[in-house]
């Protein structure tokens, strides 16, 4: 007896089997193209220098007052840079060197990948960046310490150089024909400060006197230069190093009842209208957004793509650029935005 031939498949079975063939055909091509998404998700965590590890963390700390103006321009311009290189950025600050000191130790326990630092007191400073280095992490000074960065062992440094920008003070003050200056000194031992002062002595001609304030009290500070200024009427000049106390010295020249005309180290909003209505004589502005701008942008250029600026033996000078009458008009846009 013959075997019974097979039946003939069914069209049923023929598309089952085709239905069979698309879903394992489909199936490999959601995994190539998973596959390929993957890629291009892991892409989108580089950064667009070409490192990889998505955002950094980066502390700056400074010796700044809280709500100087001065300070709020290095933050804002810290935090623009922060914003554009997707920096996740914390700012802190503290005038006593040992806590300034402490906020950088703070930095190192949380693990960031980057300190910004100002060396207004260096010996104080010295500790916590060595703890910092011993750590791995990267360290760039900025505003001060242009004497001491690199025996601190910052790797960079962005800031204005406080001896010359002193010298040049003195020589212009001989230019306007001044006879005896008061280069007021708001910070005992902050060697910016001294070294602005000690600039304006060696190139000025006539008289240079130092006098030091209090300058987190500003009613006693005006105080003392009103004093001053009677004890010494022939004081035809007053140096200070930042607005607000230029501001102050203007008022207390005038209780004095002195003729002394007032030029500052640094610039604000409110000062570009002393300056414009001639209430100040000049400011050097050593441009104090960009020196946080220019620290938080270059530890990411170092972490993301290993750039040294200057090459770690050379500073990145900021300053001074004088502005005076002729000027300000210049400047006075960008101060109205905040950022000078």
């Amino acid at each position: 007896m013959n075997s019974p031939l097979p039946a003939p498949p069914s069209r049923r079975s023929d598309r089952s089997r085709a239905f069979a063939r698309l879903t394992v055909l489909a199936a490999a091509c959601c995994l190539l193209l998973a596959g390929c998404s993957g890629d291009a998700s892991s892409g989108s965590d580089e950064d667009g220098a070409g490192g990889s590890g998505g955002r950094i963390k980066v502390t700056l700390v400074t010796h700044g007052a809280e709500g100087d103006a001065f300070w709020e321009l290095v933050r804002k311009g810290a935090e623009a840079a922060a914003a554009k290189d997707h920096v996740d950025l914390t700012y802190a600050s503290d005038a006593d060197a040992t806590g300034q000191a402490e906020l950088v130790r703070d930095a190192i326990r949380d693990g960031v990948d980057g300190i910004a630092v100002t060396l207004a007191k260096p010996q104080a400073m010295k500790s916590p960046v060595a703890a910092a280095r011993a750590a791995g992490i990267p360290v760039v000074g900025l505003n001060s310490g242009i004497d001491a960065w690199q025996s601190a062992g910052l790797l960079e440094y962005f800031g204005q150089d406080e001896s010359v920008a002193g010298r040049a003070v003195g020589a212009k003050l001989d230019g306007l024909g001044a006879k005896h200056t008061l280069c007021v000194i708001h910070e005992r031992g902050n060697i910016a400060l001294e070294a602005r002062c000690a600039g304006v002595k060696k190139t000025f001609s006539g008289e240079t006197e130092m006098l030091y304030v209090d300058g987190t009290n500003m009613d006693a500070m005006s105080a003392t230069v009103t004093a001053r200024l009677r004890q010494e009427p022939d004081i035809d000049e007053v140096v200070t190093n930042g607005a607000q106390f230029a501001l102050a010295a203007v008022k207390a020249a005038g209780k004095a009842g002195s003729k002394a005309k007032v030029a500052t180290f640094d610039l604000n909003k409110d000062l570009v209208g002393a300056v414009r209505d001639g209430s100040v004589q000049f400011a050097v502005d050593q441009q104090p957004y960009l020196q946080g701008y220019l620290a938080v942008d270059a530890l990411w250029l170092y972490k993301t793509n290993g750039n040294i600026s200057g090459g770690g033996v050379a500073p990145v000078l900021t300053g001074p650029a004088f502005v005076t009458k002729t000027n300000v008009a210049d400047v006075a846009r960008f101060a109205a935005d905040g950022t000078r």
